[in-house]
């Protein structure tokens, strides 16, 4: 059985569950929880007008959370378009269900908070998932940044809102990120490298971030690498930026990949809640 554990994850497998947690976000359990779910067996995505897939995805929320120890119905989810909002959530909108497919959420891709049994949620399938944490303030985000979003600073929009929420600073904040689709296989084709370029072209090693092969006249884009350099520009300590170091395309055996499944890839779920 494939163990994704390295450096800086851990893969627990518990009662039929299998789930990554970072290292450095456990040295901190007795304030937060969190996990990355693993297991294309299990689908997170909650977008579905099927009430059985609906009913079998909330069996799967539920289960992973009790893997960890918290309640599924205090999971909040906002609706992800790619865009680079993120709010501050203060409470639930549903008091005994999950806040899931709610048009108060529509259109925002990252959310914070300070206040305690609130568990932020996003979903991936290739994309980014940035989990925060602000050891001195107490405060959390979690952030979705596919390609769009990276183009569009969200992670940066994210620090920027924990600074004026919360009053952080970012040399205590930690950033934890997520498997993800790695510069092995994001390939791109001028349409988007041109804009990554133009966005990002001041970053010390751009070069290295965006790799061109010019005898097939294609990039390769190190959106990870982006998401470092930005966020070191915006006060993270470097040793505070940590890196699961896993591809999801490369282990789309074990993590739903858009790239590899294509439509018939399912979602996974980073999830981050304060004690």
């Amino acid at each position: 059985m494939k163990d994704l554990s390295n450096e800086h994850v851990v893969h627990v497998k518990k009662d039929g569950i299998e789930y990554l947690q970072f290292r450095r976000l456990l040295k901190y359990s007795n304030i937060i929880n969190h996990a990355y779910s693993l297991g294309i067996d299990r689908e997170y995505s909650t977008n579905t007008s099927d009430i059985d897939k609906y009913e079998e995805i909330i069996k799967n929320y539920d289960e992973l959370c009790t893997a960890i120890g918290i309640d599924y119905r205090n999971l909040v989810k906002t609706n992800q378009t790619h865009t680079k909002n993120v709010i501050c959530i203060n409470e639930k909108i549903n008091k005994e269900t999950p806040d899931f497919n709610l048009k108060q959420y529509n259109d925002i891709d990252g959310s914070t908070t300070d206040k305690r049994n609130l568990i932020l949620t996003t979903t991936n399938a290739d994309c980014i998932l940035l989990l925060f944490f602000d050891p001195v303030k107490k405060a959390i985000a979690n952030v979705h940044s596919g390609w769009r979003g990276t183009l569009q600073k969200i992670s940066v929009q994210a620090i920027k809102k924990m600074e004026q929420e919360y009053n952080s600073d970012p040399k205590d904040i930690i950033c934890c990120i997520c498997p993800s689709i790695r510069e092995c296989h994001f390939e791109v084709d001028k349409d988007v490298q041109e804009p990554y370029y133009n966005e990002f072209k001041e970053l010390e090693g751009i070069d290295k971030l965006i790799l061109h092969d010019k005898e097939r006249n294609k990039w390769n884009i190190d959106t990870v690498g982006i998401n470092k350099e930005i966020l070191k520009l915006e006060g993270l300590k470097e040793e505070n930026i940590i890196d699961s170091g896993i591809c999801s395309v490369c282990n789309s055996d074990i993590i739903h990949s858009y790239r590899a499944k294509k439509e018939n890839s399912g979602r996974a779920i980073a999830i981050i809640e304060l004690k």
